[in-house]
């Protein structure tokens, strides 16, 4: 969280597109860095109700971030004052993960002590080995190019092709996330009743 803080400050303080996209990498590195960490946490320690209920509150934030845009842009300051808003933001946030460290780790020796055979992690190397590992990676990363081209540039459409005020474009691009953590919410409320597979299917079906 600490080094997306830190890119999304760099973004603030940049007048060049070139460190944009330098600044890009390590922003795509702590952003996969909390995606892998949390996902992995809920998925050892918690249901399939939790893990879309964490995924849904993503879409919160995700949601409030084109909002944050278009109020920036209706500033003196512009899109500057955007990027730097949302890092102060997640500093903030870096300081309340560091100040309970103690209790994700308390959470993790409660549920190591009730468990009565442990499983120790797997490596990378052993976990691609895994039937079904290869498909679901693939899968991943299809839903993730779907997902992140329609939500960086919804905004960019409208505003160039469809000639759409670029503060009433940014505020409709918050639909599309809106969307997605509704639909979240409501998974949750069935996930562990329907179990997996049928969700699953269920999800499927109506692509």
């Amino acid at each position: 969280v600490l080094l997306t803080a830190a890119a999304l400050a760099g973004f603030a303080l940049s007048d060049h597109f070139w460190l944009l996209c330098l600044l890009g990498i390590p922003y795509g590195l702590g952003a996969g860095s909390v995606d892998a960490a949390l996902n992995n946490y809920v998925a050892v320690h918690y249901t399939s109700r939790h893990m879309s209920w964490l995924h849904a509150f993503w879409g919160v934030g995700a949601a409030v971030g084109p909002y944050v845009m278009s109020w920036a842009i209706g500033t003196r300051y512009g899109w500057h004052l955007g990027y730097g808003s949302i890092a102060a933001v997640q500093v903030i946030l870096t300081a309340v993960l560091f100040l309970s460290l103690p209790l994700w780790k308390k959470r993790h020796s409660d549920a190591t002590e009730s468990e009565e055979e442990y499983e120790a992690p797997i490596g990378l190397r052993q976990a691609i080995r895994l039937r079904g590992v290869k498909a679901i990676l693939l899968a991943f990363f299809g839903y993730c190019a779907l997902e992140t081209t329609a939500g960086l540039w919804a905004a960019s459409y409208l505003v160039d092709c469809r000639e759409v005020d670029k503060q009433t474009a940014a505020a409709f691009a918050l639909l599309f996330y809106l969307g997605i953590t509704v639909g979240r919410f409501l998974n949750g409320c069935v996930a562990d009743r329907f179990g997996d597979k049928t969700m699953i299917r269920f999800g499927l079906s109506v692509q």
